[in-house]
This record gives structure tokens, sequence and C-alpha cells, in this order.
């Protein structure tokens, strides 16, 4: 099995792929200008507004991580609290599968034209947003480069049994859930999780039912890194590091215990397209039906977390 993978073009193609995202959700954040978080903080006031700026902050920045992280940042700068932060976090889990479905699409084999046109505006350019606008297509190119990459090191693996057979396994879905759980707690990417598992399933090497097992331990994986930026902050921002575990734990547990349905709503959802887009489309309906089922509950939530982490002041 492991002689027909070809390990350093798939080590390349998710090392290229992490660091891409990772820099594209920084040079994203510094084209966030002022007038943007002004908007963050004028409509996270209600619940559902909330919810649509997190969702619309994940597309600009391109990482759900990033998204909290940069509400974790607004909690300690006294510029929001856990209460408003809530609908930001909801909306962020919705906002990531947009890269689900881009990668979905068939565009990584033409990464090279975004690397060319965005390192050409970098060079050329003196202004200096058109400098950071050149950089960010860059790195979008480079991100769909490395998944190019991991798609050509696992090609040959349909002709292996034995990867066949191991694969087959996560068709359990706790199984599958506890190996996209550790992938994403080693790598520190959900999308890079995911990703690899619409990466399986364009090549046909992994089945629905897997790819959708793999993808709900990467939701409960992506959590660390936004709890580890609680630390050293205050009680409002552990507040919001503590609510997106929990949440995302709920929302697993539930997809878990019903994941029969899940699997045959998102084949009927998707009927007719191939493995990869049934688990992009699988990604967003889980997401999307977590933040709806849990809405009705959003301020009883709230009131119980106030209640067990009061803020210093008792509120």
């Amino acid at each position: 099995m492991l002689e027909l993978l070809n390990v350093p073009l798939l080590v390349g193609g998710l090392g290229l792929f992490i660091h891409a995202i990772g820099e594209l959700s920084s040079h994203l954040r510094a084209a966030f200008t002022d007038d943007a978080r002004d908007i963050v903080k004028k409509y996270t006031r209600h619940l559902l507004g909330a919810v649509v700026i997190g969702t619309l902050v994940t597309l600009i920045l391109g990482s759900s991580s990033a998204a909290i992280i940069l509400a974790i940042v607004f909690i300690n700068a006294g510029a929001l609290d856990f209460r408003h932060a809530v609908g930001l976090i909801l909306g962020a889990n919705i906002g990531t599968t947009f890269s689900s479905q881009l990668i979905a699409l068939d565009i990584a084999a033409y990464s090279y034209v975004a690397i060319v046109l965005g390192l050409a505006i970098f060079m050329i350019a003196n202004d200096e947003r058109w400098r950071l606008g050149g950089q960010i297509v860059l790195y979008l190119g480079l991100l769909f480069f490395g998944l190019f990459l991991m798609e050509s090191s696992v090609e040959a693996l349909k002709d292996s049994a034995g990867f066949e057979e191991w694969i087959a396994k996560l068709n359990n879905p706790y199984r599958g859930a506890a190996v996209g759980g550790l992938i994403t707690l080693i790598i520190q990417s959900s999308s890079a999780t995911v990703g690899l598992a619409i990466v399986l399933g364009k090549q046909d090497l992994i089945s629905v039912a897997g790819g959708l097992a793999v993808m709900l331990g990467a939701e409960l994986g992506t959590c660390s890194d936004t709890l580890l930026a609680t630390l050293g902050g205050g009680r409002e921002a552990l507040k919001a590091g503590i609510f997106h575990l929990v949440f995302n734990f709920f929302t697993i547990v539930l997809g878990l215990l019903l994941f029969t349905p899940f699997v045959q709503a998102v084949e009927w959802i998707s009927s007719g397209q191939g493995i990869d887009n049934h688990i992009a489309n699988g990604h967003l309906l889980f997401n999307l039906g977590g933040v709806l089922v849990f809405l009705p509950f959003a301020q009883l939530a709230i009131r119980i977390f106030d209640k067990v982490l009061p803020s210093p002041q008792g509120a």
C-alpha cells in the first residue's frame, strides 16, 4: 500500500495547503479594514445579525478558526462580550463550508493561473493595497496547487487492496470521526482534513459514509487552536472558546447518533454528483443544520454559560 502512495508528494502538498491557508488568512486579515471591524461591532448586537456577520467574516478570511480567533481578540479588546460572540462562532461554522465547496470544484489543475497572476501583481505593483491583493491571489493559487499535489499523490492507491480494506473501516462513523479528529489535532487545520477527504473522494478512494465520518471528527479537532487563543485572555474569551468546543461536541454527537439518516439525506441532496461533492454538501448540511437546531436554545445556553462561568464583575 505505502509503495503506491507518493509520500513526498502527499506531505509536500498537505504542507503547502496548510501554509497557504495560514498565509491567506493572515493577508486577508490585514485587508480587513477598520470600517469592516466597525461593521462587525455594530451588527453583532443581535444573534441573527451576528450569525450573518460570522458567516461573511469566515468567507472573507477563508478560515473559521481565524474568524473565531478574531472574535476572541475583539473580546479581549473590550469591543465584544461573550453574548455577542456566540453568533459569530455559529456563523463561522457555516462560513467554513464554503472552502469545502471550492475544494470540490475541479479547478486545482488550473491553480498555476492564480499563482502566476498573483506573483505578477505583487512584483509589478507599487501600491501596497495592490501588492496585498497580489499576495492573496498567489496564496489562493498555492492552496489549490497543494490540493493538486495531494490528488496526484493518492491516485495510484486505486490499485491497492490493502488501502481499500483500511479505508473501508472508516465507514464506521465512530472510527472515521476518531481518525478525522486525530488528523486535525496533528495538522491543526479542519479545512485540510476535510480537503483530504474530498481529495480521496475525487479518486473514489473513500465512501460517502467514510468521508462524512472523517468530516465530523475534523469539526471537533478544529476547536484546539481556538482554545489556545483564549490562553492569557479574560473570562469572556474563555467562555467563547469553551462554547465553541461544547457546541461542536454536541452537534457531532447528534450527527453520530443520526449518522444513517444523515448519510441518506446527503445522498439524496447530492444525487448524480461525485463522492467529493457528497462530502462537501454534507459539510454544509451538517454545519447549517447544527446552527438551525441550536438557535432556539441560544439564549438559554448563554445564560447557563454566564452562570457557570461568571465574569469577575458577576455578570
